[in-house]
């Protein structure tokens, strides 16, 4: 056995179903171990998508999701969606081959010194430099990257090692057991809440990698507390539930700005300050913060909370639920800001323009996925349609890249999203720009044999900088590019291709290409003359103040 081998029984010790990457000569002899392993490796078209793929499902699973590269510009391919991973809390391990260790000493080609390069992006970066040590460095290496809060770890190879007789085996997994909160921080918190008159819930991913929807829900049902969601925390509570005020986030004033500006106490839970900063709901640091969560409270002069509940989530609610006493009906201003948010949402579902404005196009995306459906968002100014509009029912139904906010993810994950639930419909939501950054993986997606359908919001340019500049210079540069004709390019790669035409086209086009048996891509033009109507209607806000 060599060195290699014994890294694939690691592994699959740790339950690793497949790994996503590309070949390479310093990789050869893993993947020949892979070869006659379990796992299943997932050759893509780019590192990029290796690494999305990855990303996506440790973010669905929990587990680490594996990505595996060869050294120099395979390895700098990957760094983009490791970053992802890392700064969003999804756990992925990603592996590079390197030149052997006689090498590093002098200048050699293609050698980086990956560990060093990997650090800045995740939790740890080590490298094998012997074969005894393979064992601890990948239980170590999954460890690190499951522990809340999850994130990205790095593991170097180099040739010579992975070629080495190996004697060892994987070590044995401990589960680790839950911590619970003191009883004193939650008597503080119970004892905020109870004095509130106007409080407010904000719940974040956190709460979802902790599985609390059921327990967020209770709790904001029982004590009559209205909830706001990040983009990362949507479908921790229905977004049918009375209480379920919908997603903050926008850079810019929305309706959800005024259940702040009204607030006497928010109740985070599971939120992370990456997700939406404090700066931007709780700019003067007056409003009063109870943090509930897996992990203490971030230092930022916005978020300093008057009490943190650091534990089980779950079961630090249900100790909070059983202190608390607050009594009567949902405060008013909820149930007012809910009806303005709603009636804007429906303002559009018959809209007839062409082409589709974003609100239309999203509303009948939600019309045509069912509760447990998932939607992958790519970046860009659909993005931030689909963060405002788009509503869930269930965690994990709709993914946003937002901490490092990474254009080119949909399509590589909405194949990892298939590969977790092959039994669920998928759609990667991208724009024009972003889907051609990592197109070539649908080729992945048609050998893989999971379909999906990726919907195009197409304007012929990058929306959110044209948006940006807009705002600020009044007029946009450099943002404008040809596209090639997206039907007869999904039908070269032999998939199928769809454009719609008009606003009646898109729902039974989707309803179509969801039950092809090949990826589909559909073609829709988009009205992002919405952007500046949304930036216009932000400023013109005004919050009504309730007693």
């Amino acid at each position: 056995m060599n060195t290699a081998e014994l890294l694939v029984q690691c592994l699959e010790n740790e339950g690793v179903e497949y790994v996503f990457g590309l070949p390479g000569e310093e990789n050869l002899h893993v993947l020949e171990a892979l070869k006659k392993s379990s796992i299943q490796f997932i050759t893509t078209r780019h590192e990029q998508g290796a690494a999305f793929m990855a990303d996506v499902y440790g973010r669905l699973t929990g587990k680490a999701g594996v990505c595996l590269s060869t050294l120099g510009p395979g390895a700098t391919n990957l760094m983009t969606g490791v970053a992802d991973a890392n700064l969003d809390g999804a756990p992925l391990v990603a592996i590079t081959g390197q030149v052997g260790t006689d090498r590093m000493h002098i200048e050699s080609h293609q050698y980086l010194d990956l560990v060093a390069m990997f650090a800045p992006v995740t939790k740890w970066s080590a490298q094998i430099v012997r074969p005894s040590i393979t064992p601890e460095l990948v239980r170590r290496a999954f460890k690190r990257s499951q522990s809340e809060k999850p994130g990205a770890v790095h593991i170097d190879v180099p040739e010579n090692i992975a070629a080495m007789p190996a004697a060892g085996t994987p070590l044995s997994i401990t589960g680790l057991e839950k911590t619970y909160a003191s009883f004193h921080s939650i008597n503080e918190a119970a004892e905020a809440i109870s004095k509130a008159h106007n409080p407010l819930i904000l719940v974040g991913n956190g709460a979802i990698r902790a599985n609390a929807s059921e327990a967020v829900t209770e709790f904001a049902t029982r004590l009559n507390i209205p909830v706001i969601n990040t983009f990362m925390g949507k479908g921790v509570i229905p977004y049918t539930h009375p209480l379920a005020l919908w997603a903050v986030g926008l850079q810019l004033r929305d309706f959800i700005n005024c259940a702040f500006d009204n607030t006497d106490l928010v109740i985070s839970i599971g939120y992370d300050l990456i997700e939406y900063s404090p700066k931007r709901w709780n700019p003067a640091g007056e409003i009063p913060i109870v943090h509930v969560g897996a992990n203490p409270a971030e230092i930022d002069s916005s978020y300093i909370p008057l009490a943190e509940v650091v534990g089980d989530i779950s079961d630090s609610l249900n100790e909070i639920l059983q202190r608390a006493d607050r009594s009567g009906k949902p405060n008013p201003y909820a149930l007012e800001l809910q009806a303005d948010i709603r009636a804007d949402y429906e303002h559009y579902a018959n809209d007839p323009g062409y082409p589709i404005k974003p609100q239309k196009l999203i509303y009948d995306l939600r019309q045509v996925l069912g509760p447990e459906d998932i939607l992958i968002s790519d970046v860009g100014a659909h993005k931030m349609w689909i963060a405002r509009n788009y509503h869930c029912d269930r965690p994990n139904t709709c993914l946003i890249s937002n901490g490092f906010a990474a254009m080119g993810i949909a399509i590589p994950g909405a194949i990892a999203a298939k590969l977790v639930y092959p039994d669920r419909k998928v759609i990667a939501a991208t724009g024009d720009g972003g889907f051609m950054m990592n197109c070539q993986e649908l080729e992945t997606a048609l050998r893989v044999g999971h379909p999906f359908v990726t919907l195009i919001f197409n304007d012929g340019g990058y929306g959110l900088i044209e948006w940006k500049q807009h705002n600020q210079f009044g007029e946009s540069t450099y943002v404008h590019f040809g596209n090639p004709d997206f039907v007869k390019l999904a039908e070269s790669m032999g998939l199928k291709g769809y454009r719609v035409e008009s606003a009646t086209d898109l729902i039974p086009m989707l309803k179509a290409a969801l039950a092809d048996d090949v990826p589909a891509v559909i073609d829709c033009p988009v009205d992002y003359r919405e952007n500046l109507r949304l930036t216009q209607k932000s400023g013109d806000l005004s919050c009504k103040l309730w007693e």
